[in-house]
């Protein structure tokens, strides 16, 4: 009940309401505090002046349009006048739980009545806190305006259950907390004290004890006060105005102003009213659940939205701290090529040092030598090498010639990092909102299956924002195995065909973008039907069969046999159908049995490798399949004749009957793979098929023997 509270408080005092009177406008103020929030309209301004002078309504002059009226829309709807005539305008203030209302512009003069009972100023007005309405009083005051008996009796049940425990009135000592009152003694016992001083027996056998709390609210409440009349106060009311909606007293109907209005009893509105309020919070109740669903589902965001936070934050370090690797390695690289380049360039220089310092020491070592020889005195001695001598010195001469002398390396390093594109995109690194969509939700209401087809269908979540480019079905192979693509594509609803009967099915669904994949929805599982119901197929069958009855009866307009499949393929369980036959004259040969898809469709069933069939006439039959004609049996068909055929892949077998009978051994064993039921017929024949029966019991408590 504590939403409750600030129901009950009044939007000027922000207290729990104090004998609350109902405002034109419905809504609700203290008696008290209505009275200190009245102002007086200015003597020109009045009513009274205003019809004296002619000059029309007023503002303030809806005494007779339900004493309602607005303010001017210039001043937010609101505005207030000064207390007295010559009193100045007094500004708006702020009521303890937020809503504007207004003050007296002056204190209201000493008196020694109740606020009920002292005068009101003359043309005095009040504005409603809450919408702003306002409206002149009359000569009643604040006695025209009737009393919230309902609202006072909410707020003492309220201030009773929010009230701490009730103590026992008898206790010697300290007293205990009372459990039980006694409604005729007017006491609160504990249970010590009631068997003591109020035992059930005697007179006090017939006393009526209730719940502390109850007993608290009947004391407080007994005796309940009547809701009277405001135009005459010493009736009650006793009957309901359609017209004004409100209660009336007889008075009213016979003197007063309802007395042309239509009225009803109060009894019969207050409980229609109840029911109306009734109703109408069954709708507000709705409204109220889903306000609930949806906060928990904006509590479970919050949380969603933590947790993806720091997701998102470690997905986003862990990209910036691999962007850093890659450029450390990067780094690394390029500081080898740099290395590489510097031990390159000292080699060269180093290796021309070297050559340098050779050449160098033997020019050196030559020119010594020459000068040594100039010395010599021995003309004939020096000729005799200085030819050679001179050879040498313009040999070592040209071996210093152009080039050798100039250094094969430069020292700058001919690399120049190109990181612009780099700072370039890593100025242009942020966020793209492309993300993988939201997982789909499936909606089971439109989710179900059909014989050996499942429809299934889902949608996207309502406060999703990146959309799906298209949708991967998959289900498992009906035995707990693994998933499989069924369909990819973009619609939300999808029917796959083709399942096993009476298998149980999983099913899931994701989407996809160009982003990714989101993860999968719930697993739903689907129930094939345990039996099946199907009709002929039209479009698979040769164009001689005719068809009727809704594709379940067939005949044939050739005199040769034609072939007609079942509209459902068969591959697991057992399945039991039967056909009666409808027309049956001169003798003819039809087939009953399955087929493979590719059957052929102008021959009798049976005659190629597609069919396994039963032929019957009407006297014998024969088992038939590749042309290969088996097991003739007595006994055959007549007009009315029932052919049963059962195909039962748990015993790779098939079987038929006539007339619920079987006719001959098991027709065909090892049967495996996908057969649909079958027939052919030609003109002289006419069958109706029978479906969604069930296995015959014979043949089910064999089985069970077996």
């Amino acid at each position: 009940m504590e939403e409750m509270e600030e129901e009950l408080k009044c939007p000027v005092c922000g207290s729990f309401y104090r004998e609350p009177i109902i405002l034109p406008c419905s809504h609700n103020l203290c008696q008290a505090c209505a009275r200190n929030i009245l102002v007086q309209t200015p003597e020109s301004e009045s009513p009274q002046s205003r019809r004296a002078s002619g000059s029309g309504v007023s503002d303030y002059d809806y005494l007779d349009l339900d004493k309602m009226s607005l303010y001017s829309e210039a001043d937010s709807g609101y505005g207030s006048y000064g207390g007295f005539a010559s009193a100045p305008t007094t500004p708006c203030q702020k009521s303890p739980n937020g809503v504007r209302v207004f003050p007296p512009a002056m204190p209201p003069p000493a008196t020694h009545l109740s606020p009920a009972l002292a005068p009101i100023p003359r043309n005095s007005c009040i504005t409603c806190p809450q919408c702003h309405r306002s409206l002149i009083l009359d000569d009643r005051g604040l006695r025209g305006f009737p009393k919230n008996r309902v609202l006072e009796g909410v707020i003492d049940r309220y201030q009773q259950s929010k009230a701490a425990a009730l103590k026992c009135q008898l206790c010697e000592k300290v007293p205990k907390e009372a459990t039980v009152m006694c409604e005729q003694c007017d006491v609160f016992y504990c249970d010590p004290c009631r068997l003591r001083c109020h035992p059930p027996r005697g007179p006090l056998a017939k006393h009526r004890l209730v719940p502390p709390a109850q007993g608290r609210v009947s004391r407080r409440l007994s005796p309940r006060k009547v809701s009277t009349c405001t135009d005459h106060e010493l009736e009650n009311h006793s009957m309901y105005c359609v017209q004004c909606k409100m209660p009336v007293c007889y008075q009213c109907l016979e003197e007063g102003k309802h007395s042309s209005h239509e009225v009803k009893a109060l009894g019969a509105m207050w409980k229609l009213h109840k029911s109306q309020l009734s109703q109408a919070l069954n709708g507000l109740s709705d409204r109220a659940k889903e306000a609930k669903e949806f906060l928990v589902q904006l509590r479970n965001m919050v949380q969603q939205i933590q947790e993806n936070s720091v997701e998102f934050e470690a997905c986003l370090v862990a990209q910036c701290d691999a962007l850093i690797d890659a450029l450390n390695r990067r780094k690394a690289q390029l500081l080898a090529r740099v290395n590489k380049e510097h031990e390159h360039k000292l080699k060269v220089v180093r290796d021309q040092i070297s050559h340098c310092t050779v050449k160098l020491r033997q020019t050196t070592g030559l020119m010594e030598y020459c000068l040594e020889v100039i010395k010599e005195n021995d003309p004939s001695g020096f000729l005799q090498i200085s030819d050679a001598l001179i050879r040498r010195v313009h040999l070592t001469e040209d071996q210093w010639g152009k080039g050798t002398l100039t250094p094969r390396m430069t020292t700058d390093f001919d690399l120049s990092l190109d990181n612009s594109p780099l700072l370039q995109s890593i100025h242009q690194l942020d966020f793209v909102q492309v993300k993988v969509p939201a997982t789909p939700i499936l909606q089971l209401e439109e989710c179900c299956t059909h014989n050996n087809s499942a429809t299934l269908s889902w949608k996207q979540p309502p406060l999703s924002t990146v959309p799906a480019e298209g949708y991967i079905l998959e289900l498992d192979d009906g035995n707990g195995g693994q998933f499989r693509e069924v369909y990819v594509g973009k619609e939300t609803m999808c029917t796959v065909d083709g399942l096993h009967f009476n298998s149980t099915y999983n099913a899931r669904v994701k989407a996809f973008n160009k982003t990714g994949v989101s993860p999968y929805s719930k697993t739903l599982v689907l129930q094939t039907s345990e039996v099946a119901w199907f009709a002929f197929d039209p479009g698979s069958a040769h164009s001689d069969i005719i068809f009727s009855n809704d594709n379940l009866t067939v005949t044939c307009s050739s005199y040769d046999d034609r072939v007609v499949l079942g509209k459902t393929g068969f591959s697991k369980g057992v399945h039991y159908w039967e056909l009666t036959v409808d027309r049956y004259d001169n003798h003819p040969d039809p087939a009953f049995g399955v087929a493979r898809i590719d059957v052929m469709k102008d021959v009798m069933l049976g005659k190629d490798d597609k069919a396994w069939a039963m032929y019957v006439d009407n006297n014998r039959s024969w088992f038939m399949h590749n042309n290969s004609h088996t097991n003739r049996t007595e006994g055959g068909i007549t007009k009315g004749a029932t052919v049963g055929v059962l195909l039962d892949f748990n015993r790779k077998t098939l079987t038929f009957f006539i007339n619920d009978e079987q006719q001959g051994p098991i027709a065909f064993e090892n049967v495996e793979g996908m057969f649909f039921p079958a027939v052919s017929l030609n003109r002289n024949v006419q069958v109706t098929l029978h479906t969604g029966l069930p296995v015959p019991d014979f043949y089910s408590s064999r089985a069970s023997i077996a």
